[in-house]
């Protein structure tokens, strides 16, 4: 082994890059409330042994600080205190938002509920309408023709409006009939066609009775005149011309037909029950019972 020389442990020496001086190198750890700890190694060159040789780098030291303030932090309550009144002053705009979108969903189910309310009460009413209308059906009214009366009878030539010689006739007679609303809750109100005597299609005689309104549970009788003043009859009832001399055996059957409308406003004039009866009565015309009432109860038919 060769020893070294002076030279070589210059050169060797001088290889070698230059130490640095001895800085100080503190650990701070954050404060508590009641003291601040301080931990500090080798704070002189000749405090470290020589045989240390520890290098604090910038990147270390300012991680180390980093971490040493965050903890800090955690245990300043004014941080904390701070900290927390950023993120609840960010949050407002959210919260604002879903109060917004709330009071609008409101709204929207009220306006729903209102829709579903009116509908509802639409149903109903419409429901009640209906079985109002259908328990008033039960309620027909009843008519009956009871007898009719001829009190004159007249056959004679004469001429028509237009000059044409025929014969002609007139007829006077009355016709009784009983009108009853069996309805419990409405009255009704009547009116009638005009009721007619027929020859088959001739008619001779014709009579248009009053109009009036029945109260509940109640009935009348009615009496209409029917006639007809020189009806020409152009030679359409042969009956009469055989029996021109004895008219006190003449025998014309007739039909006295009319149709009587009943209407009930139940409930004002948003359920309406209208009924009509059509009648239909055979009756013969006898000379020798002019003036004597013809009983119809047997001889009528209602439609």
């Amino acid at each position: 082994m060769h020893a070294k020389t002076d030279s070589e442990g210059t050169s060797i020496d001088a290889s070698w890059p230059p130490r640095s001086p001895w800085r100080p190198v503190y650990y701070v750890q954050s404060p508590s409330n009641h003291d601040v700890e301080k931990m500090s190694y080798g704070s002189s060159p000749t405090a470290s042994p020589t045989h240390h040789y520890y290098h604090c780098s910038p990147i270390h030291h300012s991680r180390e600080s980093s971490t040493s303030r965050f903890a800090a932090s955690l245990k300043n309550p004014r941080g904390l205190s701070s900290w927390k009144h950023v993120q609840l002053g960010r949050g407002d705009g959210d919260d604002d938002d879903d109060e917004m979108d709330g009071r609008d969903g409101s709204k929207a189910d009220k306006v729903r509920l209102y829709l579903c309310l009116v509908f509802l009460f639409f149903v109903l009413f419409t429901v009640f309408c209906l079985i109002l209308w259908g328990a008033s059906r039960s309620y027909k009214p009843k008519i009956l023709v009871k007898h009719i009366v001829f009190e004159n009878f007249h056959y004679q030539a004469g001429n028509d409006e237009s000059g044409v010689p025929t014969d002609m006739i007139s007829l006077n007679s009355t016709v009784q009939i009983s009108y009853r609303n069996p309805a419990t809750f409405y009255a009704v109100h009547v009116t009638s066609t005009p009721w007619e005597l027929h020859y088959f299609r001739l008619k001779i005689a014709s009579g248009l009775t009053k109009k009036f309104t029945q109260s509940r549970k109640s009935q009348r009788k009615l009496v209409t005149i029917v006639g007809g003043s020189q009806v020409p009859l152009y030679g359409g009832i042969p009956s009469l011309v055989k029996s021109r001399e004895h008219l006190n055996t003449v025998a014309v059957p007739l039909n006295l037909t009319f149709v009587m409308r009943s209407r009930a406003n139940i409930l004002g004039r948003l359920v309406k029950t209208k009924f009509y009866g059509r009648i239909r009565c055979s009756v013969t015309l006898r000379g020798n019972k002019l003036g004597k009432p013809h009983n119809l109860t047997q001889s009528c038919i209602y439609q």
